[in-house]
């Protein structure tokens, strides 16, 4: 019988990216049927696996370095796509980090980051289906690394990965895309615009489950959110927030009028 963390690891380690897609739609569909167990008690360990798994290409560059991304050419908008596949691609990767290396949480912890793996699939899986419609797939593209880099450095503690990867790092994605969308629509490419739509829509639901579990392990510990936030983002040097802000969105997604305020984000 398959064990959902071990086996999230062993994904997590996959080279292929499409076979790391098929491997976790199983996992998931397994698991729903009561077929995947749990044991939340046990620290694994990498055994020296290179995490995460990932193909070849994309070549991982500075972010200064990424192509520009315009506009106005089919190739300007291909490297815009290709970047969103690369956030996709290394969001699936750190849902399944977020289940294998952090153990004791309660059952539906792992059972929430099963979800936004699954849902980070099939956004990687539309981007680069679009891509490959318009002559491009994904690793044709330098992409730079930041947020796999917030993911190893919160690797020693799940508060920390919770503060500072849903919480900080995809809830920028929050206030992105929009603006994203916006430019696709600009230029008449409706497919696009529709996969960013159920990006958007299912990111806030992931920016919820890490507020979620944030909120969970403050009050856990008599901690409270805010200033442990603002801690955890010093320690970690998290990036600072920069607007546009989506508002609407960040409080869909879990965030209180006070912590806005106090992020300064309104």
């Amino acid at each position: 019988m398959l064990e959902l963390r071990e086996t999230a690891l062993a994904i997590l380690a996959s080279t292929d990216a499409q076979s790391k897609v098929k491997q976790l739609h199983h996992l998931f569909d397994e698991y729903q049927l009561g077929r995947v167990g749990l044991v939340i008690s046990r620290t694994l360990e990498d055994r020296s696996l290179n995490l995460p798994g990932r193909p070849s290409k994309p070549e991982l560059v500075p972010p200064l370095e990424v192509p520009k991304r315009r506009m106005d050419t089919l190739e300007g908008r291909a490297i815009l796509l290709h970047s969103l596949a690369h956030i996709e691609f290394n969001a699936m990767n750190l849902a399944l980090d977020a289940i294998w290396r952090f153990s004791d949480m309660p059952q539906a912890y792992y059972e929430d980051w099963l979800k936004v793996a699954k849902e980070e699939s099939y956004h990687f899986s539309l981007v680069n289906e679009h891509m490959q419609s318009l002559g491009y797939c994904y690793g044709d593209f330098p992409a730079h690394n930041s947020l796999w880099e917030m993911v190893e450095r919160t690797s020693d503690a799940v508060i920390a990965r919770m503060a500072l990867v849903p919480r900080t790092m995809e809830a920028r994605g929050l206030d992105a895309v929009p603006g994203i969308r916006d430019r696709f629509k600009q230029v008449k490419e409706s497919r696009a615009v529709e996969i960013l739509e159920i990006i958007l829509h299912d990111e806030i639901g992931h920016v919820l489950i890490g507020n979620r579990w944030f909120n969970f392990l403050c009050s856990k510990a008599g901690l409270s959110p805010i200033a442990t936030y603002r801690d955890l983002a010093r320690k970690y040097c998290a990036p600072t927030l920069r607007g546009p802000f989506n508002v609407e969105a960040r409080k869909q997604a879990g965030f209180t009028s006070e912590e806005l305020s106090i992020l300064g984000v309104i």
